[in-house]
Parts: C-alpha cells; sequence; structure tokens
C-alpha cells in the first residue's frame, strides 16, 4: 500500500473513492485526514463519493517535496495510477 521514502511528516497520499475513481492529496497527518474524509470534512471531490479507502502514500521530509510528487501523480493516467498503486 505505501512506499516510504523517508520519515518526514510531510505525506501524499491515494484515496479510493466509493465510486471507484481515485483522489491524490497531501497531508502532515495521515490517519487524522483519511478519518476527515470519511466523515465528510475532507476534499469537496470526496464528500460525495464516501467511504473512500487508502490506497497509497508516501512519506517525505520536506512539503516542497510532497507537493511535488503530489503535482506528478496528479498528472498521471488512470492506468499508471493503478500500476503505482499495485506497486509496479
Amino acid at each position: 500500500m505505501s512506499r516510504s521514502r523517508s520519515d518526514g511528516g510531510h505525506v501524499v497520499y491515494v484515496l479510493e473513492c466509493a465510486d471507484g475513481t481515485l483522489y491524490t492529496g497531501y497531508t502532515t497527518d495521515l490517519d487524522r485526514r483519511v478519518d476527515e474524509h470519511n466523515a465528510g470534512d475532507g476534499a469537496k471531490y470526496t464528500r460525495g463519493r464516501m467511504p473512500v479507502e487508502l490506497r497509497y502514500h508516501e512519506r517525505f521530509e520536506t512539503r516542497s517535496a510532497a507537493m511535488s510528487r503530489e503535482y506528478e501523480i496528479k498528472q498521471l493516467t488512470r492506468s499508471a495510477k493503478e500500476r503505482l498503486l499495485d506497486g509496479e
């Protein structure tokens, strides 16, 4: 499910929504953020697509590195994201 790039406190994550779509985000507290998404307090995108399931995450030492990786993942095609989630 995850590839930990470091022990940093900045996390990029991918959720699978109840409708099968994927959502990519950034946080400093992964458990809290996933709980927020499932409580309807997360991103507007996930509010109508609950419940969500954490499928993947990476940790970074800096916010800048995490935000760059979040952007990279968001630019991937659906099939490329699925390969990432499958560990390929």
